[in-house]
């Protein structure tokens, strides 16, 4: 089954849904779901158990889902849970039809209903009516679901943390290295955020190899030996990673590392 194929319905048409974990995500979809007029009980602490839902989605962090599906077990249907890297069999035995809803988002406190539209949404389930359940919640909140199986999901959440988390990681490097030239870290943000909106707009436009500019794909070694420097003189604890990601870009234009 296809669960980005809209032929296939919901189980239930109008679901009565309980979330368990009050944090950012818990809160942000409790808001969301209920705009996009799903009945939601919660978001409940953990421990809780909300009653008379057909699904249980379970907000909690990673570690905390086996002991929060043995607290809910049998007390809805449908089970599950919105990690992105933790398999279903988390979930154990005990928690009937389980389902995964990973939304392939960043969701910060004070997330709006509308933050989820457009994105994509990792989904699962152990039944094919549990599939069917987890992409009609994620089609409700404007997003586009698709299936990963548990075997996927280290490299799927991997995949998601590289691009994400990894890149907040990127820009404050770069905040850092920007001191080097008097710029104080709110002036190089406000200077250097729009350049980075660019280049994501050019990176879903173009793919990586195309939108990549700057010294490396011009191949002037002699800007990039420079820039080095600065980054040993200025902010040495960077120097191995300004390193590892002068490789990988060369890597990324076919053109060989210079001695």
């Amino acid at each position: 089954m296809d669960p980005t194929d809209d032929r296939h319905p919901e189980p239930l048409g109008a679901p009565r849904l309980g979330i368990v974990g009050a944090g950012r995500v818990g809160r942000a979809l409790a808001v969301a779901l209920r705009a996009a007029g799903v009945a939601v009980q919660g978001p409940v602490g953990r421990g809780a158990v909300p009653a008379d839902c057909d699904a249980i989605l379970l907000c909690v962090p990673d570690g905390e889902i086996p002991a929060a599906a043995r607290t809910v077990a049998g007390a809805a249907p449908l089970i599950g849970h919105t990690s992105g890297a933790t398999p279903l069999t988390a979930l154990g035995t005990a928690a009937g039809a389980r389902f995964g809803l990973h939304p392939l988002q960043s969701i910060t406190p004070g997330a709006r209903p509308e933050d989820f539209e457009g994105a994509g949404c990792a989904v699962a389930g152990s039944t094919s009516e549990a599939l069917a359940f987890s992409a009609g919640l994620a089609r409700r909140l404007g997003m586009t679901p698709f299936e990963i199986d548990d075997a996927g999901r280290a490299a799927y959440h991997a995949a998601a943390s590289v691009a994400s988390n990894f890149l907040v990681t990127l820009h404050a490097a770069a905040e850092t290295i920007a001191a080097g030239a008097g710029l104080e870290p709110p002036e190089a943000r406000a200077l250097l955020v729009p350049l980075l909106r660019r280049t994501v707009d050019n990176l879903a436009a173009l793919g990586p190899e195309r939108a990549l500019t700057g010294p490396i794909a011009r191949g002037d070694h002699a800007t990039v030996a420079a820039q080095r420097d600065a980054v040993e003189d200025v902010a040495p604890q960077l120097l191995d990673l300004f390193d590892e990601l002068v490789r990988h870009t060369h890597a990324l234009t076919g053109r060989e590392v210079p001695a």
